[in-house]
């Protein structure tokens, strides 16, 4: 896992990082430099999306169903919890669930590889060995998906569920999830790369569910909140409330897609939030930033499968969890009920 460092230009990658996404947010000049490169990269989403449609494509279908989480922009909007609540609401069901994964962060492997608890993060990708850990249940990296789905099934899976799957369409799939950030929606809604989106967003039509993660209600999909309401000592045993801070200056380590929704998190709980510049999928040097002080540092579940204990210095763990309306609880249940009796 590449470490954050100064470019020559005195610009670090994250904060690079953050003025491209600033440039998609609005209007900018330098997105309106790239437009004809989007144009052709639109031409070829629509020659590839009509290739896999077509009977010249050949999309494999797997023996068991397979649910994809994706979305349409790059960058995070909350995939992670949402495949985490999903995977746990298809055991429920009754059925016996995998998860694969692009690995995206890890090194690159020619062929699957299953993930295991004790895995390093800089192997098979923060976002994979944290839903390893967290749902106990089988979890595959690879960026070829059916080779990945194909290795679970020899692990006892009867269904598959494909984290940040929606373009890989080579793996046919029975229940599509796009998952979309309430509060940036599609920014200045071009295609990349004078924009964050990967498809246009007339896709969305075509997706069984559209989840919008916080952000106002909308007839546009079913609204989620990701809340935070603890803290947990990385490496011990000690778990206090975020409430418990209130007053405290602390740094937050969020190398996520949006990370100020979790600045905003500690500040709603009292806290004097110093952000920390990190990039998402990338970490920081601890021993930087410890060098002048010890001042307490919060940071995601992403974030914390990066990073050892360290004695000069706590690092607490924020954990997150999904309140996911009813109705879409209900509307995923009748679908598995379906496909297992589809299966039967």
């Amino acid at each position: 896992m590449p470490i954050c460092t100064v470019c020559s230009s005195g610009m670090t990658r994250s904060s690079l990082v953050r003025w491209i996404e600033d440039c998609w947010q609005g209007r900018s000049p330098a997105s309106l430099m790239l437009l004809p490169l989007s144009w052709l990269y639109g031409f070829a989403v629509r020659l590839r999306r009509w290739y896999w449609h077509s009977a010249l494509g050949h999309p494999r279908r797997l023996p068991v169903p397979v649910i994809v989480v994706g979305n349409i922009t790059v960058g995070g909007t909350g995939k992670t919890p949402v495949v985490d609540w999903l995977a746990g609401v298809c055991r429920a069901a009754g059925f016996v669930p995998g998860i694969v994964s692009r690995g995206y962060g890890g090194r690159s492997r020619s062929g699957p590889w299953l993930v295991q608890p004790d895995d390093d993060a800089a192997d098979v990708g923060d976002e994979p060995l944290l839903l390893r850990r967290r749902t106990g249940m089988p979890v595959c990296v690879c960026p070829d998906r059916v080779a990945a789905g194909e290795r679970l099934l020899a692990e006892g899976v009867d269904l598959v569920i494909a984290d940040d799957g929606l373009q890989h369409y080579r793996l046919a799939r029975d229940i599509e999830i796009a998952v979309v950030d309430g509060e940036r929606w599609f920014g200045n809604g071009r295609l990349l790369p004078a924009g964050p989106l990967r498809e246009p967003a007339s896709r969305l039509a075509e997706v069984d569910a559209v989840l919008l993660n916080g952000g106002r209600n909308s007839a546009e999909g079913t609204v989620f909140h990701v809340r935070a309401d603890t803290a947990m000592l990385l490496g011990g045993d000690e778990c206090r409330s975020l409430e418990s801070f209130r007053g405290q200056r602390v740094r937050a380590l969020a190398g996520i897609g949006n990370p100020q929704r979790f600045y905003a998190q500690l500040s709603a709980a009292g806290m004097e939030v110093i952000p920390v510049a990190v990039g998402d999928h990338q970490r920081v040097s601890l021993a930087e930033l410890f060098r002048d002080e010890n001042t307490p540092v919060f940071m995601t579940e992403k974030d914390a499968v990066k990073y050892q204990p360290r004695a000069d210095c706590p690092l607490w763990v924020v954990p997150m969890e999904i309140d996911m309306p009813m109705e879409f609880r209900e509307f995923m249940l009748a679908r598995l009920a379906g496909l297992s009796a589809g299966s039967g």
